[in-house]
């Protein structure tokens, strides 16, 4: 994007001022990615006592995980490019609203195939609304500010699995696991009139679609967008396939990288998030113990954002990552062979999670700046959707192993391998974009010349 010329109105999008407007979008869109980071850990959090109320064996509930994986998989592959053609604000609604009421139904699951089938749908939405949050938040932050706004709105995520966890650690001894889906189902539930009613329209889909409306002026104004430039409709929005263009212009060895970096490491994210509250209990903790330091993991993602943060503005987000990807392989070895008694163990799943959350927060920032703004929603949507493959093979592979015998903690050995890919693959897009700059700079006083 950088050896692109941009119109007077792409200029004015990508220098807009942070205000009130844009305060309000990364508020928001972080409400629903607590939202999102809560009930993606629900059925991980309710397994021990769902094993115990129906007299299952855990690994029964592998195919509960994968399906929820599943789910996220399918929302995530047909939002993306519904919101770059259609408006990413009735994605992103429908997918709340998905959330919200199969969550609420969640609790009144009876078997396994009922709570299965309820993942499933309530996967739908969590991963139709990770990619428009994403899409929404980039729309309105201003290039200089996008990667740390970014960044700061994915917190949400991590910051409602782990006071999620701790909720539920109070509630589940007196109200059952019946309570964990109804408080990940009825704040979803709630927020849709607040995001009807204050949450805007991609200020991009609205140029193209409704630049004469009142409303959509008054966005503009605040952007700083004159109307005279807005009438020309000069804007960066989705025409054609936007997946096809994942591959042209350039891009297609950088999405094919990002999809292995999501896919190694959302592999580990969901191995450790579905099995890690059913493993520390059958190590010994009793269930809302095993929830309370589970949700360790989601802590050490929200800690590394103060960390990751900075040092990705200094030093760059591919550089960065590989490191944090590469940190992952000490912690997850320390979980897998350390013999640490509580509380302890708390140490090595902290930096597990400051390890792998906090990297996949930054590469979500990170891809939404490697592709342009027509495609940006169905870049991110991919990545992530590709990436559920990975968090699939996750709980379907801890599943496998715990039914072999494998000692209980030792199942997240396995997890060493995808990170050091993750690592491999995130320095190689660190070579791909200096290359990039290098070309950028040796076209730029030819095209003065020309």
């Amino acid at each position: 994007m950088s050896g692109e010329l941009k119109s007077p109105v792409e200029e004015a999008l990508e220098n807009q001022p942070f205000g009130a407007l844009q305060l309000r979008v990364v508020l928001l869109c972080a409400l629903v990615q607590a939202f999102d980071g809560f009930d993606l850990g629900t059925i991980g959090m309710a397994a021990p006592s769902l094993s115990k109320s129906w007299g299952v064996a855990p690994p029964q509930f592998t195919i509960a995980f994968v399906m929820s994986s599943v789910g996220i998989l399918v929302g995530a592959l047909a939002s993306g490019p519904l919101g770059d053609r259609f408006g990413r604000k009735p994605l992103l609604i429908i997918s709340v609203a998905f959330i919200g009421l199969f969550s609420v139904l969640s609790a009144f699951a009876w078997s396994v195939p009922s709570i299965t089938a309820m993942r499933f749908l309530t996967g739908i939405g969590i991963g139709g609304a990770m990619p428009v949050t994403v899409a929404l938040t980039a729309d309105y932050s201003p290039i200089s500010r996008r990667g740390t706004l970014l960044m700061l709105m994915f917190c949400g995520n991590t910051i409602g699995g782990f006071l999620g966890g701790q909720l539920v650690a109070q509630i589940l001894p007196v109200f059952g696991w019946q309570s964990i889906f109804l408080s990940g189902g009825v704040p979803p539930l709630v927020l849709i009139p607040f995001l009807l009613l204050y949450l805007p329209e991609s200020p991009r889909f609205l140029i193209a679609h409704r630049v004469d409306a009142p409303a959509t002026q008054e966005i503009l104004r605040k952007l700083n967008v004159s109307a005279q430039a807005a009438a020309t409709k000069l804007v960066d929005v989705a025409k054609g396939n936007p997946v096809q263009q994942l591959f042209t212009g350039g891009l297609a060895l950088t999405t094919m990288l990002v999809w292995v970096v999501f896919f190694a490491n959302l592999l580990n994210m969901y191995l450790f998030s579905y099995w890690m509250p059913t493993v520390l209990n059958l190590s010994g903790l009793t269930p809302e113990a095993a929830v309370f330091y589970a949700s360790m993991f989601q802590l050490g993602g929200i800690l590394s954002c103060l960390l990751l943060g900075p040092m990705i503005d200094r030093f760059g987000a591919p550089k960065v990552l590989a490191c944090s990807f590469a940190s992952g392989v000490i912690f997850v070895l320390a979980v897998g062979l350390a013999h640490l008694p509580v509380p302890f163990i708390a140490i090595p799943i902290l930096g597990a999670g400051a390890a792998m959350i906090g990297s996949q927060l930054g590469a979500n920032a990170m891809v939404a700046a490697l592709y342009p703004a027509r495609i940006r929603s169905t870049g991110v949507g991919w990545a992530l959707g590709i990436g559920r493959l990975g968090g699939i093979a996750g709980p379907a592979i801890g599943g496998m192993l715990l039914a072999f015998g494998l000692p209980p903690k030792q199942i997240f050995l396995c997890a060493c391998v995808p990170a050091l890919i993750a690592a491999t693959c995130t320095f190689l897009l660190t070579l791909k974009a200096a290359r990039n700059r290098e070309v950028v700079a040796t076209a730029a006083p030819q095209a003065r010349t020309a």
